[in-house]
């Protein structure tokens, strides 16, 4: 059986068939080249320290630290120069509750697979279903300015419309994530 099994397959693939994914893979990967721009993730670092810039050189200034609940510690809190908006004359970025993401929700430099896992684990993303997850990359604040990061910043990859897309098609596939 696994012998027919394999010289059928390798008829189907040396005859020059393409290689289907499965339904949902294109929409995850437009989804993680988002997610694994710098917008994102400068402020989804897996350990204390925030990163900034399009390089994510770790941050600059009076070295912040996560802090008990994301914000900073007490002597140097993130709203304490992030304002609620982008003050273009420092050049420092704002927006609304400006802030780290909580450790659980650090996922700089994990392989795609991993991220998707990670993003669709309510342990790990404030208990969140994959729908409440993505009206969440859609409509908070803080998300949405990554899209108009203003200054020297660039946006993600990928337009906010087309990523929207792509995360209710990949819900509609059921959420796939690469191995």
């Amino acid at each position: 059986m696994k012998r027919g099994l394999c010289v059928a397959l390798i008829a189907v693939l040396g005859s020059g068939a393409a290689y289907a994914q499965p339904e949902g893979s294109a929409e995850w990967n437009v989804i993680a080249r988002v997610l694994n721009s710098p917008r994102c993730l400068n402020c989804h670092p897996r350990d204390d320290w925030p990163t900034q810039g399009e390089a994510m050189k770790r941050h600059a200034v009076a070295a912040p630290r996560r802090g008990p609940h994301d914000h900073g510690v007490p002597a140097m809190r993130c709203s304490t120069c992030h304002q609620e908006r982008n003050q273009e004359i420092a050049g420092l970025p704002g927006a609304p509750h400006w802030h780290l993401a909580p450790a659980s929700m650090g996922w700089a430099g994990l392989a795609s697979g991993a991220l998707c896992r990670a993003i669709k684990d309510p342990a790990r993303n404030g208990s969140r279903t994959v729908a409440q997850v993505a009206t969440h990359m859609r409509e908070d604040a803080l998300v949405r300015w990554a899209w108009t990061p203003g200054g020297n910043r660039l946006p993600p990859p990928v337009r906010s419309d087309d990523f929207a897309a792509a995360l209710d098609a990949w819900i509609r596939a059921g959420a796939p994530c690469p191995e």
